[in-house]
């Protein structure tokens, strides 16, 4: 099943269903963000919205792209504002937005559905302002070393997303080869109960 479909099954219970990776992602999200000043938003794969929102709230304007349309009906009718634009589209594909425009761009546990990430390095390179900064938050390595994979229940039996290994090297070296400055690496545990690997590692890279 590709991305595009799996995500718009998931559509249907992604904000209601238990989901730690979910939760700890929203968390790591404002957490990391709350001292970095940006007005002008994109997001990568955001979803049914749940971060959007938080950006709304901080008073920024969003571009958010993602492949489901499923998604991004959730997210519509959950964001009901003229400082949000939602546009369907593949990540792989050259993104519908304007280069040198944004603050900030956020992707957040996109990443492991893409086989190779440096494009997506590059891309991000070319849209943020001088200054700028691209957040990164992603299951972490040693979650997927152990077999850990995006899954859901829809009622008709569970689905596995399809999913890529990427290591911490991956992330670093697409980082640098791209020109940015990495500004903090933090892992992220699950707090009840605390487990012996952390869930997620978020990067906060300027450019």
């Amino acid at each position: 099943m590709s991305i595009r479909t799996s995500y718009n099954e998931w559509s249907r219970i992604y904000d209601d269903n238990v989901n730690p990776t979910r939760d700890l992602d929203q968390v790591a999200t404002m957490e990391s963000l709350t001292d970095i000043a940006f007005g002008k938003v994109l997001e990568l794969g955001c979803g049914t919205g749940k971060n959007t929102i938080w950006f709304l709230e901080r008073k920024a304007s969003v571009v958010g792209l993602d492949i489901s349309e499923g998604m991004l009906e959730k997210a519509r009718m959950k964001t009901q504002s003229d400082q949000v634009e939602f546009i369907q589209t593949d990540l792989l594909n050259p993104w519908p937005v304007h280069e040198h425009t944004f603050d900030l761009i956020s992707t957040n546990l996109v990443l492991e559905h893409i086989d190779d990430i440096r494009p997506i390095f590059t891309q991000a390179y070319t849209k943020l302002r001088k200054g700028g900064h691209f957040f990164i938050c992603e299951l972490h390595p040693f979650k997927q070393y152990l077999g850990s994979k995006a899954r859901f229940d829809v009622g008709k039996g569970e689905i596995i997303c399809e999913v890529y290994t990427h290591h911490f090297q991956e992330y670093w070296d697409a980082a640098h080869d791209v020109g940015f400055q990495v500004k903090a690496v933090k892992e992220w545990w699950d707090e009840h109960p605390k487990k012996p690997i952390p869930r997620l590692i978020s990067f906060l890279l300027s450019k």
